[in-house]
């Protein structure tokens, strides 16, 4: 289904839905451009398309779609533009929430990348994804290798698939996790960091007037858990942030996330060894394997983003078969976010990622 829903910066944006496997509805975007193979975009944990639009003028969409690339933009299971199911309600039914990044990049990714090259006719497309949105292409192109061929590149920004390197605070919080995990379990709250919730709609209420400073909203929001960053995430933008942010997602998928950390390893989801039995037949859960990963990749990372450090990345550069393009950011204050709304992208990112689009396509 496809409908024209707005103009953004003075092109038409489409709306798309798209049906996994499993009977999520998804929304796609789409800015037509004069480019025939398409760029998918895919966001990372509890976020959504927003985030790549946000920035204005100075958004990787627009920029692209300014440069006449087809531009798709995904959405999760889970976020504010995938709460839809064939059977199942988001708000009744809890078995909605049973996923985590192992479903997104089993069923999500590979129902919007056959849609994207069905509706354009093309046989490859590229594909750019951040954080989470990374550890989905590896599960992807791990489980289903098959996909491989259908993408001719992966940028990946912030790259997520060991967490083993985690420092304080996150590795502090992640120590909680599983209490906090079972505690919400326990009382029936399967969904976490709604786009709409009283903690939040405080939030955002206290920030956009001005009632606390700008470095308690950026500390209460969380988002120094990433790196700080000021440079590139001033005052004014901390509003418009988190006026789309977060999106939501499962307990799950955090609790998957939180289980990375401890195993040190990149792995499916523990079940414990009684689940891991009945499960995979296995007393833990298997390794994706990287080494099926055959797309060409280009890795990107800051060496001020607490979440993708660079010691971990380097694990996924020995492990990946085709790296074509390893890149730590020049500034060394380079955080987890500034990869999606750095005000100063256009500048500082975006030539490279031009300059492997143009390259492998």
């Amino acid at each position: 289904m496809k409908t024209i829903i707005r103009s953004l910066n003075g092109y038409p944006v489409e709306e798309h839905d798209v049906i996994t496997e499993d009977g999520y509805i998804l929304t796609m975007f789409h800015i037509k451009g004069k480019r025939k193979q398409p760029v998918f975009i895919f966001h990372g944990i509890a976020d959504s398309a927003d985030i790549f639009i946000i920035r204005g003028k100075t958004s990787l969409v627009i920029v692209l779609a300014n440069a006449g690339y087809d531009v798709w933009v995904g959405n999760a299971r889970g976020n504010k533009y995938g709460r839809r199911h064939v059977k199942l309600d988001a708000d009744k039914h809890l078995d909605f929430w049973n996923f985590s990044f192992h479903e997104i990049g089993v069923y999500d990714l590979p129902a919007m990348i056959d849609y994207i090259l069905q509706h354009t006719g093309e046989k490859k497309l590229q594909t750019i994804g951040h954080s989470q949105g990374t550890t989905t292409h590896y599960v992807l192109l791990s489980q289903r290798p098959e996909y491989n061929k259908k993408i001719e590149l992966f940028i990946a920004l912030a790259p997520v698939a060991f967490l083993a390197d985690i420092s304080p605070p996150v590795s502090t919080i992640a120590q909680f996790g599983p209490m906090l995990s079972e505690a919400f379990k326990s009382i029936g709250v399967e969904h976490v960091f709604p786009e709409k919730s009283p903690v939040t709609n405080f939030l955002r209420f206290v920030c956009s007037q001005d009632i606390l400073s700008y470095e308690i909203c950026f500390l209460l929001s969380g988002f120094y858990l990433v790196g700080f960053d000021t440079k590139r995430f001033e005052p004014e933008f901390l509003k418009v942030f988190i006026g789309h942010y977060p999106g939501g997602t499962s307990r799950k998928n955090l609790m998957h996330v939180n289980q990375l950390v401890f195993n040190k390893r990149f792995c499916e989801f523990d079940y414990g060894p009684k689940g891991n039995l009945d499960h995979y037949t296995y007393l833990v859960p298997p390794d994706y394997n990287l080494y099926k990963v055959t797309a060409k990749v280009a890795l990107f990372v800051g060496e001020n983003d607490a979440l993708s450090k660079v010691k971990d990345v380097e694990i996924q550069r020995m492990m990946l078969p085709n790296i074509v393009y390893y890149h730590i950011m020049e500034d060394k204050t380079w955080n987890h976010i500034d990869f999606t709304v750095g005000n100063d992208m256009n500048v500082t990112l975006f030539p490279y990622i031009f300059k492997l689009l143009e390259k492998y396509k």
